[in-house]
């Protein structure tokens, strides 16, 4: 009989993002170890089917952000009633939220209706305004957990913060990625290519990539930026790229397909990662892995991907001109540029592999799934 776990995300696959990213490739690992996994996600924005499967793990949609956006009592009850039908039908020997968001409130207010221990993984940086009470969604997530995991350990010193009940159960387990079959292509400085990749939404900072490039592209006239991704902030984006006077110099591809993501690393000569706030970074640890030199924030996680003067430099949050002059450091030394990608290399396969990440995983469900059938609590241990 298989360990039955219900896998709850705000958003997965097709959605594409670091969360939903890892989300995908969780499910798919533990189920190949033998857990019956189902996924309760939203619909969001796209057209996309009630019920679906990924992988051979069946999806459920539900309308919780519009039954929460549109204020309507009668949708928000009728969704409550979905949620429970799914927990009811499907006996979850546990449950994981992938990350606390608007939905998770769904999952709280249907925690009677077939108790299971809750797993609640964290991957973002908390902000001031969450810290503002203990009765907030997240503080009242944390609460009722049975463990919480945290992708960094700055966002585990932030989560024990908010909660200090939760420091005898809860851990970090680092993000983890499988090492890619390609091998790194040599840094190209003719002409130099910088990559910003993510969600373009104001918490990347890719506004700021483009003010340091305004500056640095007078010293280096033909350097080149790709800009992927796609999100509320291209249109932005956009006017900021041709208010400068960049549009010859900046390229917007739109999403990049998962498999097409390390290729395009691949092609870049440095990667920036001017984030406003972050929880651990997946794209610092896929431009490690192909040898990429990293210019970050010092911000969330990000410490603990991008070791400073080891595999890339990191600037002050907000520091346009740090960024610029990071840039040009690395332009203007090649060869600390390839020392800095090829040990950021060599840290992410020892630090950050996939395998790692899996492992902990399953035994983490395996410790709750068997505290929770002797009836005890992992608190006692």
């Amino acid at each position: 009989m298989y360990d039955k776990v219900l896998f709850w995300s705000n958003l997965f696959w097709p959605y594409v993002g670091g969360g939903e990213y890892f989300g995908a490739k969780l499910v798919s690992a533990l189920r190949a170890r033998g857990y019956e996994i189902i996924v309760v996600t939203s619909h969001d924005h796209l057209d996309l089917p009630d019920e679906t499967q990924y992988q051979g793990v069946p999806i459920f949609r539900l309308p919780f952000l519009k039954a929460l956006r549109d204020g309507d009592a009668g949708q928000f009850i009728r969704t409550r009633e979905k949620v429970m039908k799914v927990k009811r039908t499907f006996k979850s020997d546990l449950i994981h939220l992938n990350g606390v968001t608007s939905s998770t409130l769904f999952h709280l207010r249907t925690l009677d209706v077939h108790p299971a221990p809750a797993l609640v993984r964290l991957n973002q940086q908390l902000l001031p305004n969450q810290f503002s009470g203990s009765d907030t969604l997240l503080s009242e997530t944390l609460r009722s957990a049975a463990w919480v995991t945290c992708v960094s350990s700055a966002l585990h010193g932030q989560a024990t913060q908010l909660v200090p009940e939760i420091v005898a159960r809860s851990s970090v387990i680092y993000n983890g990625l499988e090492v890619p079959a390609m091998s790194p292509e040599p840094l190209s400085f003719d002409p130099p290519r910088l990559l910003c990749l993510g969600r373009l939404v104001p918490a990347k900072g890719f506004d700021l990539a483009l003010a340091a490039l305004a500056s640095i592209i007078k010293r280096y006239p033909g350097i080149r930026m790709v800009i992927a991704g796609d999100g509320p902030s291209r249109p932005q984006l956009e006017q900021q790229t041709a208010r400068l006077g960049l549009s010859t110099a900046v390229e917007f591809v739109g999403w990049v397909e998962q498999e097409d993501v390390l290729a395009l690393i691949n092609r870049a000569t440095l990667v920036l990662i001017p984030s406003r706030k972050e929880g651990l970074p997946t794209v610092a640890l896929q431009a490690a892995l192909i040898a990429r030199p990293v210019v970050a924030t010092r911000v969330g996680g990000v410490m603990e991907a991008v070791a400073h003067q080891e595999t890339g430099l990191l600037i002050e949050n907000g520091d346009v001109h740090g960024l610029e002059e990071a840039i040009a450091f690395l332009l203007n030394n090649p060869q600390a540029a390839r020392e800095m990608g090829m040990a950021g290399r060599e840290r992410a396969q020892k630090f950050f592999g996939w395998q790692r990440c899996v492992d902990a995983y399953d035994a983490l469900y395996k410790k709750l799934i068997t505290g929770a059938d002797r009836g005890a609590s992992l608190l006692s241990e």
